[in-house]
């Protein structure tokens, strides 16, 4: 038996060669893969070279042309394809627009090559290329003098107060705001209390303006309180502290003659404040 388990192993590998032959590697087969690689890359280009060049080339014309007005045939006769010109008139129907010839250079589907070749010749309506001197009309504007006016100045609104030559918008409004802070001018003069308003300014409009009796706004003394005095642009916080003061140790005020007992009122305060007071 062991002999026939001995004879049976060396005659598997002779079985096995005989029923499965083992093909070797053709010598040259590595060559004619590379030959086919080549084949195939070289149809591909091929293949996509011709696809890319489907539009037949035209030789271009240069001419006189508007760029915000040319047609996609007047870009092609240019030089430029079918999809370059596209895009320039997509660019001008969305509203896109050349101010001057330098503008090409800004489109992307013109080579900085074509820019140079199509620069002279671009021309666009109403677009000088330069500014000449001759050119400049300089027109000289005359000053207009402000007619002479009569301006009542406690009544007039801005507009009126602006005809007064000598007093702009700038000054109207000043002298409205004071006016208004007042309660009412009573005298000519106090036109030179409005901040800016000297008295050079003054004497030259002094004769423009009038002054009617309006009635003034008017504050009783005996009764006022802090923020009622507060507006009045004669009178400090200090003062009014005092007249507020005084009154509740002293009672009440008869006559502007009272108001000198407060120590830091003086006549000039006093007589300015007196139209704008009552007892």
């Amino acid at each position: 038996m062991l002999i026939v388990i001995i004879v049976l192993l060396k005659a598997i590998p002779i079985i096995y060669g005989h029923f499965l032959r083992i093909e070797k590697d053709d010598p040259n087969l590595l060559a004619k893969i590379q030959k086919l690689e080549i084949t195939e890359q070289q149809t591909f280009y091929y293949t996509r070279d011709r696809n890319e060049n489907t539009e037949p080339r035209k030789v271009a014309t240069l001419f006189i042309f508007d760029p915000n007005v040319l047609n996609a045939d007047g870009w092609r006769k240019l030089g430029l394809s079918a999809k370059q010109a596209q895009s320039i008139i997509n660019y001008t129907r969305k509203g896109g627009k050349f101010y001057k010839a330098e503008d090409l250079e800004r489109m992307y589907t013109i080579s900085p090559e074509m820019y140079k070749k199509l620069y002279p010749y671009v021309r666009i309506a109403n677009q000088p290329d330069n500014f000449k001197d001759r050119d400049l009309v300089y027109e000289k504007k005359e000053y207009v003098k402000k007619p002479a006016v009569m301006v009542d100045i406690n009544t007039a609104d801005s507009a009126q107060l602006d005809e007064i030559k000598g007093v702009g918008g700038t000054f109207a409004n000043r002298i409205l705001r004071y006016r208004e802070r007042l309660g009412g001018f009573y005298k000519k003069e106090q036109l030179m209390e409005v901040y800016g308003l000297d008295s050079s300014r003054y004497n030259e409009i002094k004769d423009q303006v009038t002054l009617s009796r309006i009635v003034l706004r008017v504050v009783n003394i005996n009764s006022a309180q802090f923020n009622d005095l507060k507006g009045n642009p004669y009178l400090s916080y200090k003062q009014i502290n005092a007249i507020i003061q005084y009154r509740k140790q002293h009672g009440n005020y008869t006559s502007p003659a009272d108001l000198k007992k407060v120590l830091i009122l003086n006549d000039q305060v006093i007589e300015k404040i007196t139209p704008y007071i009552s007892f």
